[in-house]
């Protein structure tokens, strides 16, 4: 087995660290596999169109498969969703190659817990060869019916969106006008005579 070049004196240290990628991969397996198994417990007990109150008008659950993107927009181009979710999944496991933030690595293995939860349902699921329906049963009143790996999508990119207007690196590092060591803005000078 070999060991791990060294990192010369001196030079950054660009290796993500082991703890960063566990925290990534533990997030995406968490919301895959949360994701998986609540879809196989909705097909298994419910019947398509089947609506069971949670909360009394608050929440239900509604089995339906959805051929497209939210509020089934698209379902004519199921294959498209396919394609996008390949790619996303793809650029984040690079992406992830040079994170070195917990925070980020949180961000972004939420985001593909979630593509590869909805990605396993259209490569697997009726009518198959990537044009799969997804299974979605979270409903609340007034917005789409939605899975686990939804949600595991949405927290996760506004994680990414709270980390940037933070100006929160993938390596840690803050940026702009928070950041430690950033210039403060000098006020412009005073106009002569107009001191009082």
């Amino acid at each position: 087995m070999s060991e791990s070049p060294e990192v010369p004196a001196g030079a950054p240290d660009r290796r993500t660290p082991r703890g960063v990628l566990l925290l990534a991969a533990a997030a995406a397996l968490l919301v895959y596999a949360a994701d998986q198994l609540t879809k196989w417990w909705v097909v298994a007990t419910m019947e398509l169109g089947q609506r069971t109150p949670v909360v009394e008008g608050l929440l239900w659950w509604q089995f339906i498969r959805n051929p497209g993107a939210a509020f089934s927009l698209g379902k004519n181009i199921t294959w498209v969703f396919t394609l996008v979710m390949v790619v996303v999944s793809v650029l984040i496991v690079l992406t992830l190659r040079r994170v070195r933030s917990a925070a980020w690595a949180l961000a972004l293995g939420l985001v593909l817990g979630g593509a590869l939860g909805n990605l396993t349902d259209r490569l697997l699921r009726e009518p198959g060869s990537g044009m799969g329906h997804v299974v979605d049963f979270i409903a609340v009143p007034r917005f789409a019916i939605f899975n686990i790996a939804d949600c595991g999508v949405v927290v996760g990119v506004s994680l990414v969106v709270l980390l940037t207007l933070l100006g929160r690196e993938l390596d840690g590092t803050r940026t702009g006008a928070g950041a430690p060591g950033a210039q403060p803005v000098e006020a412009a000078p005073e106009e002569e005579g107009t001191r009082g």
